[in-house]
């Protein structure tokens, strides 16, 4: 059995790495995580799977905590709630409904400075003295490092430098060319550099979609491979749960109010019932996630108060519940057209609780239409016209026979499950860490010298 050295924030990096990290030791590989220590109830917050909890060392490094610990300390005083968005609760008191606002603005100048290379960054230091400790003790063939955040990559790049050991940089979230990146130009361009540098050693990249691969080709000038996420095959709702009673349309995860619109589905249902071709009485929409201020006042503009509901934050085995009891999973598509392969592991959760996925907004002939395509899990409905098509089409299914269509190709599904990914996984390491030890390399505990030819 071979071994890997993951460097990991596992609260993050979920359910991504604990998926390839439950099916590894199935293709040849051992699988230790350096990890930050998780939360009393991750099992079951993050639905952490069984093999995953059986086969994986864990080791848990301890740091003082994000960049905001000390802020949260001060809020709570102020009856602030530690499990939700600060800078939404703020709003919330004081009123606030836009989407953008002077406190985003002012976060993201505090990120901007204090935040740099990203939230996590005081864990470095005791995350590289724990690598260092254990591979002084044991032997492993290779480290893979997996972000979010960059911190963890960083980590690898010093026992790269130090120990010569074979390094694989993984890409759930993109660094600097992140879909997501919200900082200004002068950070950026620092920030750049610090990519540029701490990856000029990484042996190979993967990515989590082929848009994410393409994009760091561009910037780093090298091959990325494409290892999408996936779902936990054990997970698979086979059995079906009973469904809600009322037509269910259920949202799990943040929304990123500058790069998806959910109020597209709240346009298309106050027309279809203001045409009464819906009756409000039999449907509900619901968004599990961090609640959104401007969010509750978008569902009051439109006067669906009474259907539309936001829950907040919910573990990930409740959220995957949730899923499994609706009639419709909605999926808010990326509002951006230069980022048309922006697909999360959110998709792959719905894939696998086996309901309808109406995928709104985003553009047509994009990277999650293909996927819908491809499994015959849902379909995608980019123009609010289209939207209310679908919920249409939907809403006439449920009146007809109580419930909605699902037509998922389960073998088209099953080559999204984390057992398939771990085995493209392996594949790269078998292949790649041979051909580094060919090269004159060894991964031994010491330091490592270039062998002599």
């Amino acid at each position: 059995m071979k071994k890997v050295l993951v460097i990991a924030n596992l609260f993050h990096a979920s359910p991504r790495i604990p998926g390839l990290a439950a099916y590894l030791p199935e293709f040849g590989w051992d699988v230790t995580i350096i990890s930050p220590p998780l939360i009393h109830n991750a099992e079951t917050h993050l639905a952490l799977p069984k093999k995953f909890l059986e086969r994986a060392k864990i080791l848990a490094v301890p740091y003082r905590g994000d960049v905001f610990w000390f802020w949260r300390k001060i809020f709570k005083l102020f009856g602030f709630r530690t499990t939700e968005s600060i800078t939404e609760q703020i709003k919330e008191r004081t009123g606030i409904t836009s989407k953008k606002s002077f406190i985003d603005t002012f976060m993201k100048w505090y990120q901007t400075i204090f935040a740099y290379p990203d939230t996590e960054k005081l864990w470095k230091r005791p995350a590289l003295k724990a690598a260092k400790d254990i591979l002084k003790r044991e032997h492993f063939d290779a480290i893979v490092s997996s972000s979010p955040f960059p911190t963890s990559h960083i980590v690898a790049a010093h026992l790269k430098r130090k120990y010569g050991v074979y390094w694989l940089a993984d890409f759930r979230d993109l660094w600097t060319r992140n879909h997501n990146y919200s900082f200004g130009f002068l950070r950026r361009h620092f920030e750049e550099n610090l990519e540029l540098k701490t990856l000029k050693k990484a042996d190979i990249m993967t990515a989590a979609t082929p848009a994410c691969a393409r994009k760091q080709e561009m910037f780093h000038g090298r091959s990325t491979i494409v290892i999408t996420n996936g779902f936990d095959i054990e997970n698979l709702n086979v059995s079906k749960l009973p469904l809600t009673v009322k037509l269910t349309i259920t949202y799990t995860g943040t929304i990123y109010p500058q790069r998806q619109d959910p109020e597209k589905i709240l346009i298309a249902l106050d027309h279809l019932i203001s045409k009464k071709m819906i009756d409000r009485d039999d449907v509900e929409v619901r968004f599990y996630g961090p609640r959104q201020h401007w969010l509750t006042n978008h569902i009051a503009k439109y006067g669906l108060g009474d259907l539309v509901h936001q829950f907040g934050m919910v573990s990930r085995y409740e959220a995957m519940q949730k899923q499994r009891e609706s009639h419709i999973l909605l999926l808010l598509n990326w509002e951006d057209p230069e980022e048309k392969g922006v697909y999360t592991g959110k998709i792959f959760e719905y894939l696998s609780a086996q309901r309808p996925i109406l995928a709104i907004g985003g553009y047509p002939g994009d990277d999650v239409e293909g996927l819908l395509l491809e499994t015959k899990a849902g379909v995608h409905a980019s123009s609010i016209k289209d939207i209310e098509a679908a919920l249409l089409n939907y809403y006439k299914q449920y009146k007809a026979t109580g419930t909605t269509t699902y037509q998922g190709d389960l073998k088209e599904i099953n080559k999204h499950s984390y057992l398939e990914m771990a085995s493209k996984f392996a594949d790269i390491l078998n292949q790649t860490t041979s051909l580094h030890r060919r090269n004159g390399f060894s991964i031994d505990a010491e330091p490592l010298k270039r062998a002599k030819k």
